[in-house]
């Protein structure tokens, strides 16, 4: 019974902001595109929500 909640619980859990980022730099596709997103996260762009 809590394994069903627990696997529950973790389908209904949002992803935290690292995870938010480390995804959105993963899909860089080359060296420049990286860069600029890197750049893009040192301003805070998904703390605004406006990237996803």
């Amino acid at each position: 019974m809590f394994a069903t909640l627990k696997r529950t619980a973790k389908l209904l859990r949002t992803p935290t902001l690292a995870e938010r980022e480390l995804a959105y730099l993963n899909e860089a596709g080359d060296r420049y595109d990286l860069e600029a997103r890197e750049r893009n996260l040192s301003r805070g762009a998904l703390n605004r929500h406006n990237v996803f």
